[in-house]
């Protein structure tokens, strides 16, 4: 099947596939916001969880805080975008509940995204395996 343009300047995909839902080979029009992020997650089929980071200002304090969106995207088959793989994504109409997103690029690999991942899981064990402490002296008393 012919990709056909999106119109967005994005580079066609050199694979192909046969998903009615992808904006290249099927009848999905992606439009609306774009954003670009990380693949946390590839485990659901055909949808990746891609978080997006950005500021935001708070007017009271003169100060911006960094905050993080996660958004569920459609991933097409032709695509096929990994975890740690960043990329673009675009809005399109509602796919399902939650999905409202489509990924049109992969724009490349975070650095270090693997390592951060494995120490992420590393401490959460040491933390499940660590003994609970003894009540104080002041806690057996209120007992």
């Amino acid at each position: 099947m012919e990709s056909r343009n999106i119109g967005l300047g994005t580079a066609k995909p050199k694979g192909s596939c046969k998903d009615e839902r992808c904006p290249f080979h099927g009848s999905l029009s992606a439009r609306g916001r774009q954003l670009e992020g990380v693949v946390v997650s590839a485990k659901m089929r055909k949808t990746a969880v891609v978080e997006s980071d950005y500021t935001r200002r708070i007017k009271k304090y003169m100060r911006y805080e960094k905050k993080t969106k996660r958004i569920k995207a459609h991933n097409p088959a032709c695509l096929g975008a990994n975890e740690g793989d960043l990329v673009r994504v675009s809005e399109c109409r509602p796919l399902s509940k939650t999905k409202n997103f489509v990924i049109v690029e992969i724009l490349g690999t975070q650095k270090g995204f693997k390592e951060r991942r494995e120490a992420l899981e590393e401490s959460k064990k040491r933390f499940k395996e660590e003994p609970k402490e003894e009540p104080s002296a002041k806690e057996q008393a209120k007992e």
